[in-house]
């Protein structure tokens, strides 16, 4: 989960399920991303999140949505990019009755330790490829955990 859904989630989330459907696990995951904020409802990710992803041979369709109060009682995992991310979500959890996701930072699984990925919509594509990378890192060591 990120801010408005169209840079950094959308590339975790299509990145962890090229991941899932490489190690023949897909059926064992329901993957999809969102925003805290309502800014870019029904938009596609940025074009510098598609095209990074297109260079890696990934394609998404996601449309960004906002999260929602089922999301916490459908999902184990919510994994968010930030501390401004983590805490809006801990706080729109503590409105919600049986709150089943545990909410974590996704860098917490990065083992190069990088606990922020920072949003890239100021940056440039290196910041997009960064982004990337980060989330080939953390989705991979997630994954092997969570097995």
């Amino acid at each position: 989960v990120s801010i408005g859904n169209i840079c950094r989630s959308p590339i975790a989330e299509a990145v962890f399920r090229k991941l899932v459907t490489d190690e023949k696990v897909e059926n064992k995951w329901m993957t999809d991303s969102a925003a805290v904020s309502d800014w870019n409802v029904g938009r596609s990710p940025d074009a510098r999140a598609l095209s990074c992803l297109r260079n890696h041979g990934i394609e998404t369709a996601h449309k960004a949505r906002q999260v929602t109060k089922d999301d916490f009682q459908t999902f184990d995992y919510i994994l968010c990019m930030d501390e401004s991310n983590l805490r809006d979500l801990k706080r729109k959890s503590n409105q919600v009755k049986d709150c089943k996701a545990k909410i974590e930072l996704l860098g917490a699984y990065d083992p190069q330790k990088q606990l922020i990925i920072e949003d890239p919509y100021y940056g440039n594509e290196k910041d997009f490829e960064t982004v990337y990378e980060q989330c080939v890192r953390c989705c991979k060591a997630f994954l092997e955990k969570s097995h």
